[in-house]
């Protein structure tokens, strides 16, 4: 079903607005009195009533008006915020959303979840009129002026071909309502939308609706004109000297408060962001995709048929295409907060559900990640945080025997290193017991039960199809999936995970990803005929390996750099290719899970601009390779897995000194 324009950017408003919504009711949640923070909601939820409106979606507005009224009674301290009320909001939020997808399905919802909502604010806030207005005439002498109604409307012009040939626009309609109170626009622009494109409004203001209908008079003939009513709010023509309650900020400013917000506001306007759905950004960066293969072969026959007078635009061209590469990549780069502010409302529930007391704690909001990766990873951060908190974390009771606080945390951070971003997740709780794990797994027969494993080696065991630890199958984990969809997910990615555990410390899971899996940065070398990619961002040096260094160390694979040994492995000897080696080799020394390692090649060609291009169903079990890629002419490269392939050469032996990448198996 085709969605119209208009409710397209309403789709994207409502889903920042319930984000804002949840965020805040939380926070109020442990701090009832951040007047800053309710003023945000209610403003969230009047903002998505007058939207609604605008759009035609009814069943929002007339749910959203009931939260909305409830709020500011507790704006004006004729109600206090409690704990069940948070609660309210919170099912309203999730109701908001059930309703947005029904109309987008063109579906009908169940009244029965809504009226409860609205019954029950209605319970909470029984007493609140009655107190709000008794609040009012306390706080206005005998002698004052009665109180005056300020009303929100919510005004859309459609119009017609022939406005076009009137000197009156959108700006001096909106300089018009400006006059007669606060007015903002909806949904943008309407002069930046197109002639004919509806111009919405909306102004608070204590003038009658005659006048509104006086500033569209010059342009009555050329549209049409629709005003809504939307709240009324009764206010005092003068402030009152001795208010009996403190009342919270006022969510609109005014006077001197308006004239020091207005540049700030014109300098949100001059930051203005534009909504670009994730398909067009995705052929985007296809298309960036074939611009490099493009310029690497009109590289590679320059450098065959060099030309003096193309060497300057070609190099030109490269520089270029690396800065539109960059640029558009970070189009797709968003905050990974975005995602883990979701997760609070997660805790949130399955504390209560589990009887269990947990505060999450975030670092790292800001670090961003492509877009796509955020998409997939939500999932299995999802399954991690679940089972930290159902297998993980103690009850209350037990945390104080054990000398722990009764509240258990669970903290979720995020980190750049490199080319790659580190997402770690620890509990505090009771930690894996490795013994019960392979115990399991012995029981499952997924290990021998003569298997030598170490530490890590058993702790990744819970990342097997169907084992679990839990004695019991509850609603949140204990059915033996999860875990191994988590990594699962994470291999996808090109990432990886590793698990370290302490008993009666808790568990901190690391999770390495790539920051992009579009384009990269590689350094292209040869094995034989063969040519492969190593992601740039991993590389740390470029040696050379003579025969007497092979022959020295006793026979182990060891290379010294600078007074220390670093294990190398030669990549012909891993891929069974005849051993026909030059006098001089090259080692590529690279970072693997904090370690270094060296992989022997033939020839470093030099660095190359990698499109990243998936493997093909035959060899996605092969796990030293993670994608391959089209070179200028034409040949394909296989881009190495480097994590993989350390995986590989451990067990195969070729380096028995190296301890391999952490909980990856």
């Amino acid at each position: 079903m085709a969605v119209p324009i208009d409710l397209t950017t309403f789709i994207g408003e409502v889903d920042d607005l319930l984000e804002k919504v949840e965020a805040s009711a939380l926070a109020l949640e442990s701090h009832p009195d951040d007047a800053e923070r309710m003023n945000e909601l209610f403003r969230a939820f009047h903002t998505l009533k007058g939207s609604a409106g605008v759009v035609g979606l009814t069943s929002i507005a007339r749910f959203t008006h009931h939260v909305e009224s409830a709020l500011d009674h507790v704006r004006s301290g004729a109600l206090a915020l409690s704990p069940a009320l948070v609660q309210c909001v919170l099912a309203a939020k999730d109701h908001v959303a059930a309703l947005l997808a029904a109309e987008l399905r063109g579906v009908a919802v169940a009244a029965g979840p809504g009226d409860a909502i609205i019954a029950r604010l209605a319970g909470l806030t029984a007493n609140a009129a009655d107190t709000a207005t008794a609040l009012v005439f306390a706080a206005v002498p005998a002698a004052a002026t009665a109180p005056r109604a300020e009303v929100d409307y919510f005004i859309e012009f459609r119009p017609g071909p022939e406005i076009a040939s009137m000197d009156v626009g959108a700006d001096a309609i909106f300089d018009g309502l400006r006059g007669l109170g606060p007015c903002e626009r909806l949904g943008g622009d309407p002069s930046d939308a197109g002639a004919l494109a509806p111009w919405r409004f909306q102004v608070t203001t204590r003038r009658d609706v005659a006048e509104i209908h006086d500033v569209f008079i010059f342009v009555a003939s050329a549209g049409e004109l629709q005003i809504d009513q939307g709240m009324t709010m009764f206010v005092d023509d003068e402030p009152a000297p001795a208010p009996v309650a403190p009342a919270l900020p006022s969510a609109a400013p005014s006077g001197a408060a308006a004239s020091r917000v207005a540049p700030a506001r014109s300098s949100a306007a001059a930051r203005s962001t534009v909504r670009v759905s994730s398909e067009r950004l995705d052929q985007l960066v296809k298309l960036i995709g074939e611009l490099v293969i493009t310029q690497s072969r009109l590289q590679q026959v320059h450098s065959q048929h060099a030309i003096a007078e193309l060497a300057g635009p070609v190099e030109a061209f490269e520089r270029l295409i690396g800065d539109l590469r960059d640029g558009v990549l970070g189009l797709r780069m968003v905050p990974i907060g975005t995602m883990f502010g979701r997760f609070h409302r997660l805790v949130h529930d399955l504390s209560a559900d589990l009887a269990k007391d947990v505060e999450l704690v975030t670092a790292g909001d800001d670090t961003e990640l492509d877009k796509t990766v955020i998409d997939q990873l939500g999932d299995a951060l999802l399954h991690i945080l679940r089972n930290s908190m159902d297998h993980g974390l103690e009850a209350p009771g037990e945390r104080i025997a054990a000398g722990k606080p009764a509240r258990g945390t669970v903290r979720l951070a995020a980190a750049h290193e490199g080319a790659h971003v580190v997402i770690t997740i620890a509990d505090d709780g009771r930690g894996i017991d490795a013994t019960a794990v392979r115990r399991k797994a012995e029981a499952q027969g997924l290990i021998a039960p003569d298997a030598v494993l170490s530490e890590q080696e058993t702790l990744a065991l819970i990342m097997r199809p169907g084992l679990s630890t839990s004695r019991a199958v509850t609603e949140v984990s204990g059915r033996g999936v999860g875990m191994d969809v988590v990594k699962r997910t994470i291999e996808s990615l090109r990432g990886t995970i590793a698990i370290s555990s302490r008993a009666g410390a808790g568990t901190t899971l690391r999770l390495t990803l790539p920051l992009t899996l579009a384009i990269i940065d590689g350094l292209l070398v040869e094995v034989d005929s063969g040519r492969f990619i190593m992601p740039m961002a991993a590389v740390m040096e470029n040696l050379e390996l003579t025969h007497a260094e092979r022959c020295a160390h006793n026979g182990r694979n060891m290379i010294a750099v600078r007074g220390e040994l670093v294990p190398y492995v030669r990549l012909r000897d891993l891929f069974a290719l005849p051993d026909a080696a030059a006098a001089i080799e090259c080692v590529v020394v690279v970072g693997v899970d904090g370690a270094r390692v060296g992989l022997v090649v033939d020839r470093v060609v030099g660095l190359h601009q990698t499109v990243i291009q998936p493997l093909g169903m035959f060899y996605r079990g092969v796990e030293m390779f993670s994608g391959t890629t089209i070179m200028g002419d034409g040949r394909v490269a296989m881009i190495l897995d480097l994590a993989g392939t350390v995986r590989r050469m451990t067990a195969a032996s070729a380096l028995s000194s190296y301890p391999g990448p952490q909980g990856t198996q």
